[in-house]
């Protein structure tokens, strides 16, 4: 257990500072686009994609390998990587309806939680 959980919390310790580094290297480009969030996005889902066709055609990564690479790594870089593959564990199931009722909640909820978040820290603000 505790193997598992160095392994999840050094992968995420890097992949939070590969984040926070892209996210930097984005505003070279533009400071009104997010490009380090589209970016992380998209290599964390490329990356995430690769590693789970690695673990399930081979057996090149150990149980702690996966822990570091997919949880801790592709999970602090972006949590749409781990979204995406749940998403598609659905799809290969042929979970259509639940793919698309996890799809909406998590899109429509996140943007309610978020403006909720905000909401709540303005009026306690305010009083």
């Amino acid at each position: 257990m505790l193997v598992s959980m160095l392994a999840v919390g050094a992968g995420g310790f890097i992949g939070s500072i590969l984040r926070y580094g892209l996210s930097l290297a984005g505003q070279r480009w533009s400071v009104t686009f997010p490009h380090g969030t589209l970016w992380a996005n998209l290599l964390g889902c490329l990356a995430l994609g690769a590693l789970m066709a690695l673990a399930a055609e081979t057996e090149i990564l150990s149980p702690s390998a996966r822990l570091f690479w997919a949880t801790g790594l592709c999970g602090g870089f972006t949590t749409m990587s781990t979204f995406i593959y749940e998403m598609s564990r659905f799809a290969q199931d042929t979970e259509y309806a639940v793919a698309s009722g996890y799809f909406a909640a998590t899109l429509a909820g996140c943007a309610f939680a978020f403006w909720a978040g905000t909401l709540a820290i303005r009026l306690l603000m305010k009083g």
